[in-house]
């Protein structure tokens, strides 16, 4: 959960942002809901973004505003370092734990390639989880709960099928997660 300063009274929250690897394949989703502590403002948004000529899926939690500033830092830090990943997304890390402003950022990404999968978070973290899944946002913990047993337990699934019944399941259990998903394979 995000809490919005400018907006003392009300309380953002996450999204469910879903990213599975499996079968040589890597597919990320996101759910549609926007909300604004209690109401919900939209149904449909997309917070999945494809960068570097689609080599790269971004999804984003928390304030939409803020991890659109974000998403352009990463772009910007891609562009500088096109054939590493990893160094983009620490050099975004460093930047976003040292800037006053990016540091007052209220957001998370998670940034997956074919070769890797990065979470990335205003503390600095830059994580790559050994998992083969990782879910963030309000209904992120619920989705990537459900894709972990779906991958162990169920070798013969696709990736777009595995994410699809994880994110249903988050759907059914977080108040903030809805149905309308979008899913984007590389």
């Amino acid at each position: 959960m995000f809490n919005n300063s400018h907006h003392p009274s009300s309380t953002w929250h996450g999204t469910t942002i879903l990213c599975v690897r499996h079968h040589d394949e890597l597919v990320m989703a996101c759910d549609g809901q926007v909300t604004l502590g209690q109401t919900i403002l939209k149904g449909r948004a997309n917070k999945i973004r494809r960068l570097q000529d689609d080599k790269i899926l971004a999804g984003f939690a928390g304030s939409t505003a803020d991890a659109l500033t974000l998403l352009e830092r990463l772009t910007a830090k891609i562009d500088q370092y096109p054939k590493s990943l990893m160094r983009a997304c620490v050099e975004l890390g460093k930047e976003w734990r040292t800037d006053r402003m990016l540091s007052k950022l209220e957001a998370m990404l998670t940034v997956a390639n074919k070769e890797q999968t990065f979470l990335l978070s205003g503390n600095g973290d830059v994580l790559e989880p050994e998992l083969p899944v990782i879910g963030i946002g309000s209904g992120g913990s619920y989705a990537q709960s459900a894709a972990i047993a779906l991958v162990r337990h169920n070798k013969k699934m696709s990736a777009e099928k595995i994410i699809h019944e994880a994110m249903t399941i988050a759907a059914d259990l977080c108040i903030y997660t809805n149905n309308n998903f979008t899913i984007e394979k590389l």
